[in-house]
């Protein structure tokens, strides 16, 4: 029963919170569904396992730390798509398209028009790479780096997990600065041409040109947005195992 029920708990929580297996319109029995399929072909390459009852103490705490591990490793490879999302909110917020926002079920809150789709591409893309399977073989690669146990777990994990969430924003800027450049400049340039001639009504016209420039600036970038992913795609994927490692007392 301990050669299915641990890995599986391992690989349900990282099932409900990795992209694409744990976006909520996901249904649940699905989730469990695929978690249960990979530990029963993943679990007889997994041993030995520790020789301590399911209905015990140590038993609850595996139980608890393989929780913790799936669902940070998930969460980890999580990180790129939440710093598509801020590139959305700053390019957005450049375009004067901060009003142009709505319900998105994907993060339980009111997201950019600009934000939503950009997450949607950085999904296909993440697809089209295989980054799915990249994804299980790295799970599965994660019970050889940090296998099944009843012992304490390192803080260096954790400290690793903390620093890589701080290049959200790097990560996020670097992609939106080009547009971001851009159209900072076109509104310096508006902003000498109204000190210049003040009766021209600067104003009229300054959104829609933003807007149009912002969008012609978009579609620019939607091109190069898969050769912006893929390495760092490939790094998130590393940084599950870089994690795992971390953990090993």
């Amino acid at each position: 029963m301990v050669a299915f029920l641990w890995p599986f708990v391992r690989m349900l929580a990282l099932v409900s919170t990795a992209p694409v297996f744990g976006e909520p319109w996901a249904p649940r029995q699905v989730k469990v569904g695929i978690a249960a399929m990979l530990a029963l072909v993943i679990s007889p390459t997994i041993g030995p396992f520790p020789a301590v009852p399911v209905v015990s103490a140590g038993g609850f705490w595996i139980i608890v730390q393989q929780v913790l591990i799936g669902a940070a490793m998930g969460f980890s490879m999580r990180l790129i798509f939440t710093a598509v999302l801020a590139a959305g909110e700053y390019i957005g917020l450049q375009m004067g398209l901060s009003f142009a926002s709505f319900f998105d079920p994907m993060s339980h809150g009111s997201t950019m028009v600009v934000s939503r789709l950009l997450n949607m591409l950085a999904m296909l893309i993440f697809l089209a790479l295989d980054g799915h399977l990249l994804m299980v073989n790295a799970l599965a690669e994660s019970f050889r780096t940090l296998p099944i146990s009843d012992g304490p777990l390192a803080a260096g994990g954790w400290m690793f997990l903390v620093l890589a969430g701080g290049d959200i924003f790097t990560s996020g800027l670097l992609l939106a600065l080009p547009l971001i450049t851009a159209l900072l400049t076109l509104n310096l340039a508006m902003g000498i041409l109204n000190r210049a001639s003040p009766q021209f009504s600067i104003f009229a016209v300054g959104f829609p040109l933003t807007l149009l420039a912002g969008i012609v600036m978009l579609q620019l970038l939607m091109p190069n947005l898969g050769a912006f992913l893929e390495p760092r795609f490939a790094e998130s994927v590393a940084n599950m195992l870089r994690f795992t490692q971390g953990l090993r007392p």
